[in-house]
């Protein structure tokens, strides 16, 4: 019982993010229900929930690894800017790639 515990108190911020990357999913699928302006398939679900988890590990793992807080958020920020930039690409293609959205 001690080993359990003792494990979820080290990944509490895991479990948050997984819990976070649930609810910002979770947006488009309940405005899907009131409109039709909002109108994501699967693979809409799929790519942002790898994209927003991927993002977020890679903060968790730099967050565990890197001590120095003015490199944590030069290098948090820089995923972010990652993440953005491809969302961006992917939703109106801004930088016109074969991934641009239609």
């Amino acid at each position: 019982m001690n080993t359990s515990q003792n494990i979820f108190q080290k990944n509490k911020r895991l479990i948050a993010i997984l819990f976070i990357v649930a609810a910002i999913l979770a947006v488009p699928l309940i405005a899907m229900q009131f409109t039709t302006e909002v109108n994501w398939n699967s693979s809409d679900f799929l790519m942002m929930g790898i994209l927003l988890f991927g993002t977020a590990l890679v903060c968790e793992f730099i967050f565990r690894k890197v001590k120095a807080p003015g490199k944590r958020i030069l290098m948090c920020g820089t995923a972010l800017l990652i993440l953005f930039l491809i969302w961006a690409e992917l939703a109106v293609g801004i930088f016109g790639t074969p991934f641009a959205g239609s």
